[in-house]
């Protein structure tokens, strides 16, 4: 580890060094953060961009007592380094090592677990109307990437940033990158603000600030009064804040420290709320990550040589997401109705060749899954076919308008719900374990999930052709191998309609699947025929409406083992038992697998459904378990002459 990170092992130890020596601990960090993230993977371009702006705020305020509040939280490394967790640092993301996000449970100087964006905002206004309420006066700072601050949350909650009367500082970290570009017409008004600056534009503004601070006995208005007499620049910028009433300074150098430094001193006097907003570069330090932001922005582990990147060898068989955007674009280039919509995500949700192919059809909205549902509902209204790409840890922002705007109005609009189920080392705030339960209780709504490659392009044909609004789910993974793709899964989909993929001779245990794990249950079944058991398995395909033949099974005398990758309550197995409960009579037994009511830690995916009980060996437990209880059962009665 390098000298100066040596000897910091908490922020009273950061502010032992002069000002003068922070951009050499910057430096320092940024190969921390390289190397522990070239071997776990991780969010790169946005950690590397915000060193300088993180070690300045340290510096200044004491986050023991004050409150510093992230939004969106995976741009928080840098934090983590500095705040006791630097040895931890070695295993992010791992089993036993240390979350990607902030997490209380970590470390006192974490307020949230983040992970969504537009929050900070909001929880700043409720923790200092708290400060204000049990009579203290901590600091309180909100760090807001420029792609949250045009969340609707955001704007709401700068909507109602007068409630407070004390201080609370904004820092608007504005580096025109979301995951990709940051799109809207707040961020052209942005970035027309940064293309008209240059360096010595942000070095007169720092120091017109400086020199105008409110000092005591002056207000606030008055030091904007004198900061917009002295600089026209800041005039544009400030304009959209200080129509909401909200004091703003900037924009300003983030990669300047010694500068930050001084800003931060003087804006923490301040006994009002206000807005800093400064300019960094996703990507700082490292050049393959500033020439290609979108793609750093979320990495898995790499190899660096000399600077550059070797690229990681392709996997044999691809993911979910990319046959997705395939299958997509092909079927869009025989229909021109087909339109492509989603948040932020062009890339992680597959849908970068249809934005190339199809630029007239294809809409980002940015961070804002509401709006992509309701204009998704308008396009399906006008004859359109809107594809909506989310993930589904973010399509639960968006409950409200999926109810009200497409569910209510029965409107053919398909939600390809990307990372479902456990995603790995993300963790608790990127988990896709709710959709289900959300998503079926909706009069009108089919929810569906393809169990392989050549299910996803027979998933989208159907949903297309639905005539009403049709859930397509699927995992952070990649598609099963050959090897389980069964003949049965190239029939076409048909509504509430289930494929037998293995059918076995004098079986009485049906594994019944949902999605992914299909191929999960297909290895089971291949583990306990090796041991004499010999079992059905049973492609879903629908979670609503369930196919009423799967719990036919149960009144014929049949055992059921239920398998999803998505929580237990409300999921697929909950509407198995629902369904079977109103036919009654029932003979055969049910066992459902899926993920128990509690947060799952960051680990890897497998491990994860292993956890659960959705890997094959846990399917296979659980039908031995049954197999037992039924001979048990069956020598009672003998015994008995039950």
């Amino acid at each position: 580890m390098s000298e100066l990170l040596e000897k910091i092992n908490s922020p009273d130890d950061l502010r032992k060094l002069r000002v003068g020596q922070l951009s050499d601990l910057a430096d320092e960090i940024r190969q921390v953060i390289l190397g522990s993230v070239s071997r776990t993977g991780g969010h790169l371009a946005s950690n590397l961009g915000v060193v300088e702006l993180t070690l300045a705020l340290h510096y200044v305020f004491d986050f023991k007592t004050d409150r510093l509040l992230w939004d969106v939280g995976h741009q928080c490394y840098a934090h983590k380094i500095v705040t006791g967790r630097k040895d931890a640092f070695r295993r992010l993301r791992q089993a036993d090592g240390i979350s990607g996000f902030p997490n209380p449970a970590e470390s006192p100087y974490d307020q949230f677990v983040v992970g969504h964006a537009g929050t900070a905002v909001a929880t700043a206004i409720g923790m200092a109307l708290g400060q204000v309420q049990s009579k203290k006066d901590d600091k309180i700072v909100a760090l807001v990437g420029d792609a949250s601050i045009v969340n609707g949350l955001s704007f709401e909650a700068l909507n109602n940033l007068g409630l407070v009367k004390r201080q609370l500082l904004i820092v608007l970290n504005d580096n025109s990158m979301a995951i990709d570009a940051t799109q809207g017409a707040v961020a052209k008004y942005f970035s027309k603000i940064r293309l008209s600056q240059t360096y010595e534009d942000l070095r007169s503004t720092t120091r017109n600030i400086l020199e105008h601070t409110p000092i005591i006995g002056k207000t606030v208005e008055e030091a904007i009064e004198r900061i917009k007499r002295s600089i026209r620049m800041v005039l544009p910028a400030s304009q959209m804040f200080e129509s909401l009433h909200i004091p703003y300074f900037g924009p300003v150098d983030g990669h300047d420290i010694e500068s930050l430094v001084e800003l931060f001193r003087a804006l923490s006097d301040l006994n009002h709320p206000a807005i800093l907003h400064v300019y960094t570069k996703k990507g700082m330090g490292f050049s393959p990550a500033e020439q290609d932001r979108p793609k750093f922005h979320s990495t898995g582990p790499f190899k660096m040589n000399a600077g550059t990147v070797e690229a990681r060898k392709a996997p044999h068989r691809r993911s979910f997401t990319s046959v997705f955007g395939e299958h997509l674009v092909e079927l869009a280039s025989k229909d021109e109705k087909i339109v492509a919509i989603t948040s932020a995500m062009c890339d992680g949700t597959g849908l970068v060749e249809f934005r190339n192919k199809f630029a007239d059809r294809f809409y980002d909205v940015g961070i804002a899954e509401s709006v992509a549902v309701d204009i998704a509902a308008g396009l399906a209204k006008t004859g359109a076919k809107p594809v909506v790409a989310i993930y589904s840890t973010f399509l639960q922002r968006a409950f409200d308008q999926i109810f009200q705007e497409v569910a209510l109005q029965n409107l053919p609009v398909v939600f390809c719900v990307d990372r479902a189920g456990v995603v790995g080392s993300d963790g608790p705030t990127h988990h896709g374990l709710m959709d289900i339960g959300y998503l079926r209780m909706m009069p009108n709504m089919v929810l569906t999930a393809p169990a392989n490659e050549v299910e996803v392009k027979l998933a989208l044909e159907f949903a297309l052709g639905a005539k009403k609004p049709v859930i397509i789910r699927y995992p952070k993974d990649l598609v099963p191998p050959a090897k389980f793709v069964r003949s049965a899964c190239a029939k076409p989909f048909k509504l509430g309609k289930s494929v037998v993929v293995k059918k076995s001779k004098d079986s009485f245990i049906a594994i019944v699947a949902y999605g992914s794990v299909v191929s999960e249950a297909l290895a089971a079944a291949g583990i306990l025929g090796r041991e004499g058991i010999m079992v059905d398995v049973i492609n879903a395909r629908f979670a609503a409406p369930v196919d009423e033949r799967i719990v036919a099974k149960l009144l014929e005398g049949k055992g059921l083992v239920t398998a999803e990758d998505h929580r237990l309550c409300c999921g697929f197995g909950s509407a198995v038992l629902e369904a079977a409960a109103r036919l009654g009579r029932i003979r055969g037994s049910i066992v459902t697998l899926g993920v128990p009511k509690s947060f799952i830690g960051h680990d890897l995916r497998s491990v994860q459904l292993e956890q659960a009980g959705v890997s094959a060996e846990g399917i296979a437990a659980a039908v031995r378990e049954m197999v037992g209880a039924q001979v048990h059962e069956k020598t009672r009665e003998r015994k008995w002459g039950f």
